[in-house]
């Protein structure tokens, strides 16, 4: 059995996903409500443009992989419109219940799954359009994650990676700063779990910079991709062509 890293630890790749789980039922309740904190609202923002960027129009089909609370889903309901498609998807359970939820609540009634991105119970060539937002960083294979999504899109479809990637180089000691003593502390005071946001920090460090994913990316079989910085690179959206 392999190795790989769960933050700055290095464990069994078979333990990881139940590792990453439990941070996620732990922070669930509070997602939302951290987001905000954590990015100064600048998430609402970052997710805005990946909208924009996706460039959806009426009828299309669309898959958000690791969901979450629902924010993109509900953005690209609206664009697709009630001809298209939107399922939302997620490997946490209680993530992806409480999204599902709040769009219920909201009069927005649309598929869930819960699965594994590295294993996507979808047809090839079935969406125009597949997202993952916060959550690529997570995933134990990211390389068979990123196969699976190009497999799953129709040729043309897109792509979009929005994670949190290396920040420029005169932001890095505050940002280090800011990730390694503030925000678990915020995580303590708000959420009751310093753990997880330090994990979350630990985990940034980790997942491939711009460049690197750029190359994964290529390697999974999409011929052309775009990377747009945001915010001095504490994110970037990286967006991928099927040919």
């Amino acid at each position: 059995m392999g190795k790989t890293h769960f933050g700055f630890q290095s464990v069994d790749e078979a333990e990881k996903s139940s590792r990453v789980r439990t941070v996620f039922d732990s922070v669930a309740s509070n997602y939302d409500v951290m987001n905000d904190l954590m990015s100064l609202g600048l998430h609402r923002a970052w997710k805005a443009y990946t909208v924009l960027v996706a460039d959806l129009g009426l009828g299309m089909r669309v898959l958000d992989i690791a969901a979450g609370t629902g924010d993109l889903t509900r953005a690209f309901a609206q664009k697709v419109g009630s001809s298209g498609l939107v399922v939302q998807s997620d490997i946490n359970w209680s993530m992806l219940k409480t999204g599902r939820d709040r769009l219920i609540n909201e009069g927005l009634l649309l598929p869930a799954v819960v699965c594994d991105a590295e294993g996507l119970p979808f047809a090839s060539e079935s969406f125009d359009r597949v997202s993952v937002a916060f959550g690529l960083r997570n995933m134990t294979h990211k390389d068979l994650a990123l196969k699976e999504m190009c497999r799953v899109l129709k040729p043309g479809g897109k792509l979009m990676v929005l994670e949190f990637s290396k920040v420029v180089a005169p932001l890095q000691k505050v940002y280090d700063w800011y990730s390694f003593h503030l925000l678990p502390k915020i995580g303590k005071w708000v959420a009751k779990d310093e753990g997880s946001y330090r994990y979350l920090a630990e985990s940034i460090r980790m997942h491939p910079d711009q460049e690197a994913l750029k190359g994964m990316m290529r390697h999974a079989g999409f011929g052309h991709v775009d990377v747009h910085n945001l915010s001095a690179g504490v994110v970037a959206l990286h967006v991928g062509i099927k040919c």
